[in-house]
């Protein structure tokens, strides 16, 4: 299959970056996002958030021309799909937004085109585009039968981490699962076009588990690692410590803790596999509780910090899910900040985050709650909670806060 013209659905994290790679590697592609303001950006040539190189390959692309971004998709030899799958407060996946992708790319079909779900979905939510597609366009099909022209449908999940996407699109081996073996080739074919590393093919049942399973195993890990530090809290234990010596062992890797997971992948697919199969899947569950819990945990630390103090000020430092990202989606220093702005009702919670200009919604409608710089808060401070270990607040471990909750073990003294 010639692809001559691939259309990007969805330019966030994932969809921008994947279409600025195939730019740049000469292939026109239509970027489409329902965000005017991230349309008229990629058309600027600049980028909406924070990724390392993002900026230039996009910048690049543009101005050769290989790049452009619209809010309705076009024709097209080739789609990807990768649009938001959060999940609701059931743990049950909501595939609205690939409905809708899917609905909308519909009319643009003739037959012979590739569609790949690149969004991190639950089992057999590939197949449930396809009928989603078919279901607009029945003069379509996956096989060709009864002489209907066949689309080629396949699943290709990202296994990229934020901060390194650009090099890891490249090198990170890639899964192809198709709906048909037909499918799974031409998707592979796609990705040859800028992924050095291995293409693993797979039927896509089986492609959407293996990204499922991937964040589960590292979810269950790191549930382990927070587990201790309650343990360890409790018995006067310093949890850093501890880790280190256990990992002495040759065959003993802990994670570290911190004050939950977030993050679109770890924090949400879990319980992906939980709602696919309840009854199989205890320790995936009890996991995913262990890490949902530890932010409360982490208030009451602050709680007992403040003890005595009537109108407290709260410096709050983070609220990416990660060290040197903007990328807010499911972090756990959200909820925290949230909770304590309720702890400090009458007080402030001043937060420090270097890498947006803005709070997000529900921070920004608490009387209590803005953002602030870092000397600022330190100044004004009673307690730090130290929530990300950003660059910019690790060399505070030589001048460490009196009263510090450091959910990062980054200033041990």
């Amino acid at each position: 299959m010639d692809i001559k013209h691939v259309a990007v659905i969805g330019l966030g994290y994932i969809g921008l970056p994947t279409a600025a790679i195939l730019a740049s590697d000469h292939v026109n592609v239509t970027g489409v996002d329902i965000n005017t303001k991230t349309v008229d950006a990629v058309n600027r040539g600049d980028v909406p958030f924070v990724e390392p190189d993002l900026a230039t390959y996009v910048a690049g692309a543009v101005k050769q021309g290989y790049l452009k971004a619209t809010t309705t998709p076009p024709p097209a030899d080739a789609y990807i799909i990768a649009v938001p799958t959060p999940f609701t407060e059931t743990g049950a996946p909501d595939l609205s937004y690939v409905k809708a992708a899917a609905e909308a790319v519909a009319p643009q079909l003739q037959g012979g085109e590739l569609v790949i779900l690149e969004s991190t979905s639950p089992p057999h939510a590939t197949q449930q585009m396809a009928d989603w597609i078919l279901a607009v366009r029945p003069d379509l099909s996956l096989d060709g039968s009864e002489g209907r022209p066949a689309l080629h449908v396949a699943h290709c999940p990202e296994r990229v981490l934020p901060g390194r996407v650009m090099i890891e699109l490249v090198t990170n081996d890639r899964i192809v699962g198709g709906l048909t073996p037909g499918a799974a080739e031409r998707a592979r074919d796609l990705y040859q076009i800028f992924c050095q590393g291995q293409i693993l093919l797979t039927d896509a049942t089986t492609a959407e588990m293996a990204k499922l399973v991937e964040n589960s195993f590292r979810d269950v890990n790191i549930a382990f690692a927070n587990e201790l530090s309650l343990i360890s809290d409790k018995l006067g234990i310093d949890v850093w410590e501890l880790i280190d010596l256990a990992n002495h062992h040759p065959r003993v890797n802990i994670l570290k803790p911190g004050p939950g997971v977030g993050g679109h992948c770890i924090a949400v697919d879990p319980w992906f596999i939980v709602d696919a199969a309840p009854e199989e899947s205890k320790l995936i569950r009890t996991a995913r509780n262990v890490n949902d819990g530890k932010p409360e945990w982490v208030v009451q630390k602050v709680r007992e910090q403040l003890d005595g103090v009537e109108r407290p000020t709260i410096a709050a430092l983070g609220l990416a899910f990660k060290a040197n990202i903007d990328d807010l989606r499911e972090s756990p220093a959200r909820e925290i900040v949230s909770h304590l702005a309720d702890l400090a009702v009458d007080g402030t919670v001043l937060v420090v985050e270097p890498h947006i200009e803005e709070l997000p919604r529900e921070l920004a409608s608490r009387d209590n709650v803005r953002l602030s710089s870092l000397e600022d808060a330190l100044a004004a401070a009673d307690v730090t909670v130290l929530l990300v270990d950003h660059d910019a607040f690790l060399e505070l471990a030589v001048r460490r806060p009196a009263k510090v909750v450091d959910t990062r073990g980054a200033w041990r003294s």
